[in-house]
């Protein structure tokens, strides 16, 4: 790898930026529920999760801590789940394709398959803030060939 990349991949401000850029849909939609909240409400009753109220404040706060943590690079695993585990409940409750027909089907289809690719960035994230996530690598660095 070249000395450039090198050294704009292990810049601190470049580990914030792609921080910032990873929890984007997260911190915007929880500062979207709080900024309208009654619309959040009803997005929640969309989704037949009552009372609206809690569950829109659970899901806001959800967002803007697990962003917030990820961001700072604080207790990152911790910001990780929160973020990987809401993704993964959004899919049966917002995202149930295989309930759905055509055309709504495939659409839905493709937004869990995106879900599902923000969950394994989510989990690198995780794995990547572990203390001794250099020794794992090393571990693996046996695979870069195959």
């Amino acid at each position: 790898m070249s000395s450039l990349i090198t050294s704009l991949i292990t810049a601190r401000w470049f580990g914030l930026v792609a921080r910032i850029a990873l929890t984007f849909m997260f911190w915007a939609s929880g500062i979207a529920k709080l900024v309208d909240f009654d619309n959040a409400m009803a997005e929640m009753a969309h989704f037949g999760l009552f009372p609206a109220a809690p569950f829109a404040l659970a899901v806001a706060l959800t967002q803007l801590i697990g962003a917030a943590l990820i961001i700072t690079n604080r207790w990152t695993w911790l910001g990780a789940g929160m973020l990987g585990v809401f993704t993964a409940l959004t899919i049966p409750i917002a995202h149930p394709f295989w309930t759905m027909d055509e055309p709504m089907r495939t659409l839905e289809f493709y937004v869990v398959m995106e879900h599902l690719t923000v969950i394994g960035a989510l989990m690198v994230v995780a794995w990547k803030s572990a203390p001794d996530h250099r020794a794992a690598t090393a571990g693996e660095a046996g695979l870069a060939g195959a």
